[in-house]
């Protein structure tokens, strides 16, 4: 026999022998029911618990959190790449104009 079912076995023993002798105090199992109906109506009226729980339990997967941070790094550079190429379209277009100002001073600017 190894130790763990020994110790459950001991375990086992003294719960079988334990006897509980105290009272309980006046209208415990109302107020236990109750407490739980106040759980349950604050869960219901909040969902942030229910949201934060999702949330873990979606993050417990170490393979959808990868995938998850790949795709917010491939949306970030590609939203990045898209902006950087808008401000050098336009800052292309000043210099041009600048160059053409510096060459031909009668150049209207353009804008």
């Amino acid at each position: 026999m190894n130790t763990n079912q020994r110790g459950d076995d001991e375990l086992n023993a003294v719960l079988r022998e334990w006897v509980v002798d105290s009272a309980l105090p006046p209208r415990f199992e109302e107020q236990v029911w109750r407490g739980i109906a106040r759980v349950k109506d604050q869960a219901a009226s909040d969902p942030g618990p229910i949201f934060s729980a999702w949330l873990e339990s979606l993050f417990n997967r170490p393979g959808l959190v990868i995938s998850y941070i790949a795709i917010l790094l491939v949306a970030g550079a590609m939203t990045g790449f898209w902006q950087v190429k808008d401000k050098s379209a336009e800052s292309q277009t000043q210099w041009r104009a600048r160059y053409v100002q510096s060459v031909d001073p009668y150049q209207m600017p353009r804008n």
